[in-house]
């Protein structure tokens, strides 16, 4: 590489784009190419940065196959940032085999690290885990460090495992740290925040009160029995029954744990459970079909008995009935939720990440802007949504080439 690139690669590693940009902003080589879509990835550009990385790796000669994967790595990051993610992965597998084979080994770990977050961002825990078992992060440079170390905090957080997520956090800060990359810094430090703010609601004997997600972690191995609204499950510490896909049941568990040690009337469950104001015999008769199918599923956990007014839950070995939900209850929780980490969202992809379809993504993000909640940009495909206001890009993106040293 010569004085120039070498010098914008720097520029781009210390977080600095436009100094990067302000060295190879009129040169259209390969390598020049590569560094401007780059440039343009941290300026938040993303449409022309990989218009300028597809641009580079057609100008890279056939010859140079490691070139034209890094760009290709580079492009896949750029489409994580813009939550593309079906962006195709098998790409990105071939590239990372190039660069295996060529013995790149920083960006082949830097590839398999792109691929495990976007497993861990379409909940796809083991298969994430799993991509990340062979990569040994002490050997690898500062930036790359703290990136695993964000990926295997996040599988962690996902599986209420705080104690792992804390020590992966504590080792992400320490590689930003040292690689002295601001927006890299601030990533960590923002994902540290995650266990330091509240994750889920308990509301139990009529009081209500905020969780860390340590204080959740701690609720699931204890000996209550728990109505987990965030999952749509019923659990204890061995045994958990979900009712994800009967949401009629889990809306009768959830009334009766809210309810527990007491019993919970007839008209209120047919209300709220059918949505309905005017009972008649039909519903009072669904009522007890319901409440039958509720008491197998939870057969291994609690009863659900009959009183004078209605049903109570009875538990067979748990101490207490505890409800389990987020902090805030929106009809569309879920998808503010995967819009809170501030990046810009497709609606596919977020279709993708919550295992629905992409019209009914839509119509509840076009419901949301509706009420000021979220905001988009962009038109058709390349249309984006986000929570305002519209955040910069936070992570490093890979360098074209490995810099002397690295």
């Amino acid at each position: 590489m010569d004085s120039l690139i070498t010098a914008a690669a720097y520029a781009l590693t210390a977080g600095d784009p436009l100094g990067a940009l302000n060295r190879v902003a009129l040169r259209d080589d390969a390598p020049a190419l590569a560094l401007r879509g780059i440039a343009m990835a941290q300026l938040g550009d993303f449409d022309r940065a990989k218009a300028l990385l597809r641009s580079a790796a057609r100008a890279f000669g056939p010859r140079e196959a490691v070139a034209r994967a890094r760009c290709v790595v580079a492009e896949a990051e750029i489409a994580l940032a813009s939550r593309d993610l079906g962006w195709p992965a098998k790409a990105l597998d071939t590239a990372r085999a190039t660069l295996e084979k060529h013995g790149d080994r920083v960006n082949a770990a830097y590839a398999r690290y792109l691929e495990a977050r976007r497993l861990l961002l379409i909940g796809r825990l083991d298969e994430a885990e799993h991509t990340l078992a062979d990569l040994d992060p002490a050997s690898f440079p500062p930036a790359l460090s703290a990136a695993h170390e964000l990926v295997v905090a996040g599988i962690a957080i996902r599986r209420l495992q705080t104690k792992t997520a804390r020590a992966a956090l504590a080792r992400a800060e320490r590689a930003a740290h040292d690689a002295a990359i601001p927006a890299l810094t601030a990533e960590a430090e923002s994902a540290s925040h995650v266990l330091n703010t509240p994750a889920a609601r308990l509301m139990a004997h009529g009081e209500e009160r905020l969780l860390l997600l340590e204080e959740v972690e701690a609720l699931l191995e204890s000996k209550a029995l728990v109505v987990d609204a965030c999952r749509h499950v019923v659990r204890d510490a061995h045994t958990v029954v979900s009712l994800a896909s009967r949401p009629v049941l889990f809306a009768l568990a959830r009334m009766l744990g809210e309810a527990w040690p007491g019993d919970v009337p007839r008209g209120t469950l047919i209300a709220q459970a059918f949505r309905t104001k005017f009972a008649d015999e039909t519903h009072r008769a669904r009522l007890r079909v319901e409440i039958g199918r509720l008491r197998t599923e939870l057969g291994t956990l609690a009863d659900v008995s009959a009183t004078t007014r209605g049903f109570k839950l009875v538990p067979h070995s748990a101490g207490e009935v505890v409800v389990l939900a987020r902090p805030i209850e929106e009809k569309h929780a879920a998808v503010l939720a995967l819009l809170d980490d501030g990046e810009p969202w497709s609606s596919s992809a977020l279709a993708l990440a919550l295992g629905a379809s992409q019209r009914t993504v839509q119509r509840a993000l076009d419901s949301l802007a509706e009420e000021g909640k979220v905001q988009s940009f962009g038109r058709g495909r390349a249309r984006r949504w986000m929570t305002p206001p519209v955040p910069g890009f936070t992570t490093t993106l890979l360098l074209p080439g490995s810099l002397p040293g690295n």
